[in-house]
């Protein structure tokens, strides 16, 4: 709904594309991933972002499928770094933040949970902990660094815009 309001203003072919990137950042980028911190996300999801992304994106430059013009040249001509980027990024200062908690802070209670009882049959499903697992894996990150949180945020933060495309 949001993408809606402002599509005449950020299709808008006279306004520049770094300026249509910024919008996109501060307005349309923080609905899409509002509550992104606790999610567990499979490949299909991430795929699903990634793909309505690159539509309002495309959208925004005003190019077309057929135009044939990739999507690292349209994301470093708006200066916008990856969707899923950004998610894990939230998902790891999220769980940095949990960790820094006092030990009797509910979402540190339940964090560290165990619950008896038996899995069923079957592959697991996709938890939480193990979507911030692998990116810890991906980052180059362990637990002991959740500690500090300048070195933390240092670790985890997503790539600038510059860098992308």
């Amino acid at each position: 709904m949001k993408w809606r309001q402002v599509t005449g203003t950020i299709c808008d072919p006279r306004m520049p594309l770094k300026l249509k990137g910024k919008i996109y950042k501060s307005v349309i980028r923080p609905v899409v991933l509002y509550g992104s911190e606790c999610w567990a996300v499979k490949k299909t999801d991430e795929k699903r972002l990634h793909v309505a992304e690159m539509r309002m994106l495309r959208w925004m430059c005003g190019v077309t499928r057929m135009d044939k013009v990739r999507n690292e040249y349209i994301r470093g001509s708006l200066k916008v770094a990856p969707v899923t980027e950004k998610l894990k990024g939230n998902r790891l200062s999220w769980y940095g933040h949990v960790k820094r908690r006092d030990e009797t802070h509910v979402t540190k209670a339940v964090m560290n949970l165990h619950v008896d009882g038996w899995r069923g049959r079957g592959r697991p499903k996709k938890r939480w902990m193990d979507c911030v697992r692998t990116d810890m894996k991906e980052k180059g990150v362990d637990d002991s660094v959740a500690g500090d949180r300048t070195e933390w945020k240092k670790k985890h933060v997503a790539p600038t815009p510059s860098n992308v495309g």
